[in-house]
């Protein structure tokens, strides 16, 4: 099994890659990335890392009991998430879905705007997650030094011709 460090390194690879091609942050990326996956280790499906629920765009998907915060109190619901075939395309979906998704819309125009990350995670957050801790926990993450090193890293090698 791969270590945590070869996981992060690997999501930032991809999440700097996105960064570019779509402006979604890479520190935003790669915070709901650890939190959904447990930092890689638990895709829903195969390779949901992010905890996707099934829309129409989406041509595989499973049915999996996920703990969700209705009421203030946690449940357990059956949902069907999208599944992918990769890494790479769930986080390409998920880019997808922040910088282009009806939900997250608004959010999105105005980081267009300030680029201000915090109030981006905290918008997110607020339509992704049920869970009222979610955007603190999220900018936790993306301020961590190890996320900024692998981050870092990974720009490194972008750069490289």
């Amino acid at each position: 099994m791969e270590n945590l460090e070869t996981r992060l390194n690997e999501v930032a690879r991809i999440a700097v890659r996105l960064d570019q091609e779509t402006a979604c942050p890479a520190q935003l990326l790669i915070a709901q990335w650890a939190i959904e996956s447990k930092w890689g280790e638990k895709p829903v499906g195969h390779a949901n890392y992010f905890g996707v629920k099934r829309a129409a765009r989406h041509t595989q998907w499973c049915a999996v009991a996920t703990r969700e915060v209705v009421d203030g109190e946690p449940v357990l619901e059956n949902l069907e998430f999208a599944d992918y075939d990769s890494l790479e395309d769930s986080c390409r979906d998920y880019a997808w879905l922040i910088t282009q998704g009806a939900p997250y819309r608004a959010a999105w125009e105005q980081y267009q705007q300030d680029r201000d990350l915090h109030a981006l995670i905290a918008a997110v957050a607020g339509t992704y997650a049920t869970d009222t801790n979610y955007a603190q926990l999220a900018t936790a993450i993306a301020g961590q030094a190890n996320v900024a090193q692998a981050i870092a890293g990974a720009q490194i090698v972008s750069s490289r011709p």
